[in-house]
């Protein structure tokens, strides 16, 4: 088989939650070996589900991707089959160890001397409180790539303040630019898009520190704030501030630079917003040319052919009337067959997916998005594949979602040597377990 990119680099992954558990999962897909230290005394929550032993009742209560388990039900190992864990947690090996007691740091400094990469997305503190800084790190192997993903970066006024996706996204004023412009920003529903951004940064860091340690010989020490890399996502805002002293707010689902119309509009759906099975279309005309498409495409209404959206000028300014009667008009037409019409005449446009509806989608299909995955005794299942396809070095599942220590002999005892009275004895203090401790709810 051909060799994968990152064949024979080692990571260490110190990552809790999204952010840090995702560039690790991009890295383990090219084919680094991931190994993740697991303290079987602390439960990191949302990192492998909300607790290690959740009783029924909040399991019952739980949003399915964050507290969903199989077949509803807790079962012996819930920390195993958590979704947001299995989604992350593909080609890595797990191990245990209490990094808060000597013995246990001393574990790690054995295996770091053994590595390439410490990856970490920790609140600011939690590595310092440890022991584990980068002076330590470089001791132990003085060519070590240590990788920081904190949420506001190691310093100034909010460095200490703890944050998950929903607290960056508002802290940062995305939250107030994604809203409708006639709702509370608090009615918007959370997304965690600086997570997926900060995880694929974190992952080209690596590769880009990587090639340069070939070259040099020397690690490093990176930093990446995960609030000042998702900034990207609305530079448009932020420049029109700085140039403009323009402060931008909400543009709900119409176009940054102002071209119409834009907008999400409703087709015939099975159902509504409460049962989740409304069904959209988003629709995005940038030319004079397009409009006119448009028009003809639908059926050319006399209102499409009105001089007043002749153009652009003339659409923006009457946006909230143009929106009025494409919806009219799309709210009697079939998703899929409107998106294929329009596509045809040169509009830009394509269905709101439901999450389940994807995997039936033609596009996704034929591009190969989903790919099987077996997670032990809770079968097999299609999770988002791979985001690199590759002509000569196939990505691919090498296996599955990591059992809670599953890796502790290939660790301890194939790549530390350990003996066998120093295993027996990590073992009976704890640090070697497949399971939490009996005190971990």
């Amino acid at each position: 088989m051909t060799q994968k990119p990152l064949e024979g680099v080692r990571v260490i992954d110190l990552c809790v939650v999204w952010a840090g558990p995702f560039a690790t999962m991009l890295l383990g897909d090219l084919g680094a070996e991931i190994i993740k230290p697991e303290n079987p005394f602390v439960f990191q929550p949302m990192t492998r589900g909300a607790m290690a032993r959740p009783p029924q009742m909040l399991l019952s209560n739980a949003i399915a991707w964050s507290g969903g388990l199989p077949r509803n039900e807790v079962g012996d190992r819930p920390w195993d089959y958590n979704p947001t864990f299995v989604s992350l947690y593909r080609n890595k090996k797990s191990f245990t160890v209490d990094l808060r007691r000597p013995e246990g740091l001393d574990v790690l400094r054995r295996l770091v001397a053994e590595s390439d990469v410490v990856y970490e997305n920790n609140a600011t503190g939690t590595m310092e409180g440890l022991g584990i800084t980068y002076d330590w790190l470089k001791a132990a192997n003085p060519k070590i790539i240590f990788v920081r993903v904190p949420a506001y970066g190691s310093t100034g006024p909010y460095s200490r303040a703890r944050a998950l996706g929903v607290h960056l996204e508002a802290v940062m004023g995305h939250s107030l630019l994604r809203g409708y412009d006639d709702a509370d920003p608090s009615s918007n529903t959370a997304i965690y898009s600086g997570d997926y951004v900060a995880g694929a940064q974190g992952a080209f860091a690596v590769m880009t520190a990587l090639w340069n340690r070939d070259r040099t010989g020397e690690g490093q020490l990176i930093e990446i704030a995960q609030a000042e890399n998702a900034a990207a996502m609305f530079t448009q805002a932020i420049m029109d501030y700085s140039l403009n002293g323009n402060v931008q707010g909400a543009t709900t689902n119409r176009d940054v630079d102002g071209r119409a119309p834009s907008g999400v509009y409703p087709t015939v759906s099975p159902g509504t917003s409460a049962t989740a099975d409304d069904r959209w279309i988003s629709i995005g005309i940038q030319t004079d040319e397009e409009w006119r498409a448009f028009g003809q495409a639908i059926g050319s209404p006399p209102w499409a052919s009105d001089p007043r959206f002749a153009t652009n000028a003339g659409r923006l300014e009457h946006h909230a009337e143009i929106d009025r009667n494409i919806a009219a008009y799309t709210a009697t037409q079939d998703d899929y067959e409107l998106m294929h019409r329009l596509q045809a005449a040169g509009v830009a446009a394509t269905p709101v997916l439901e999450a389940s509806r994807m995997f039936d989608d033609p596009h996704l299909r034929a591009r190969d998005f989903f790919k099987k995955q077996t997670q032990r005794s809770s079968g097999t299942y299609e999770y988002v594949g791979p985001i690199w396809k590759m002509p000569e070095t196939p990505v691919e599942f090498v296996q599955p979602p990591v059992m809670f220590g599953e890796h502790n002999d290939y660790v301890y005892r194939e790549l530390l040597k350990v003996s066998d009275a120093e295993y027996e004895a990590l073992r009976a203090s704890g640090h070697i377990s497949t399971e939490y401790d009996a005190s971990v709810p």
